[in-house]
């Protein structure tokens, strides 16, 4: 256990895995304000306005990796950690834990470092409250300028399946002419730009994997899917979002009814792969993707 002081911060618990590196603070949250390589570049996006900050009423959106509900309601999405979380170790894990907020939901986030420098990130909800509610894990990382990609369903020809089985998730302000798509036969990618404005998909992505390329540097992330379940945002367990700041590659588990002093949980493993980009080509970087993630499991 190391605490550091980090970007106005003055209380950060740093956890490291082989050669990648997080920084989550305690003074707000539960928020991991950085992930890269050791002595590297940060991965994430931290909001200048925002850093150093603690306290206040209104919602602060920080930056970095943070857990959200699903499906997104402005009060109740929205609800404030501008307070210090619980932190504590149990064996080679680091929990991270909100106090309830005024909908009686109460968030933490449990990190344990696996081999080849992964990490694997659970995300609980509990129900505090008198009564069942229902909603989803939402886990979303806040990246620096760079690119999203996510792999296509497999290609199944005409007379051996009649049913979809590649959904694309569209929200009011999507333009699927904007140059930072591109929608590959087998991998889709979001491209962020300093110079447009707010973009955004989301799929069932039945591999459970998608990647961020950042400076330089692969930031994969693995997650659950549960093709039977139901599912927020049209049946979306992966979105992608991009404006003039940052880019972020998020995940979503099924909705859930939480009975009161019950929890859901919703877990995604990172790994970090250093000095690698993707590949420009469609098939090439299908294949690639597929390398990566055979030797990485969940």
């Amino acid at each position: 256990m190391e605490i550091v002081p980090f970007l106005g911060w003055e209380r950060n618990a740093k956890v490291s895995s082989g050669d990648a590196e997080l920084i989550v603070t305690l003074e707000v949250g539960p928020r991991i304000l950085s992930y890269g390589p050791k002595g590297g570049p940060n991965l994430f996006f931290v909001n200048p306005a925002d850093a150093g900050s603690t306290g206040a009423e209104e919602y602060r959106f920080y930056g970095g990796h943070r857990l959200w509900i699903g499906p997104e309601e402005p009060e109740k999405t929205m609800q404030p950690d501008n307070d210090p979380v619980d932190y504590s170790v149990v064996g080679q894990t680091h929990v991270f834990a909100s106090k309830a907020d005024k909908f009686h939901i109460r968030k933490t986030i449990r990190i344990t470092p696996i081999e080849g420098s992964g990490f694997r990130v659970e995300h609980i909800l509990h129900n505090d409250g008198a009564y069942p509610a229902e909603f989803a894990a939402w886990s979303l990382s806040m990246c620096a300028s760079g690119t999203v990609a996510f792999p296509q369903a497999p290609f199944v020809p005409h007379t051996d399946r009649l049913l979809p089985t590649r959904p694309i998730v569209l929200w009011g302000y999507t333009k699927l002419g904007d140059p930072r798509w591109t929608w590959g036969n087998r991998v889709s990618r979001l491209r962020q730009d300093s110079t447009m404005g707010p973009q955004k998909a989301g799929s069932f992505v039945e591999q459970g994997y998608a990647v961020a390329e950042i400076q330089g540097h692969l930031f994969l992330k693995r997650f659950a899917t549960f093709p039977d379940e139901t599912y927020p945002d049209m049946g979306c367990n992966f979105e992608t979002f991009t404006n003039e700041l940052f880019i972020e590659i998020e995940s979503l588990a099924p909705l859930r009814m939480v009975a009161p002093g019950g929890h859901t949980v919703h877990t995604e493993t990172w790994y970090l792969v250093p000095n690698q980009t993707l590949a420009v080509g469609d098939d090439e970087c299908a294949d690639q993707l597929t390398a990566l993630f055979a030797t990485r499991p969940a």
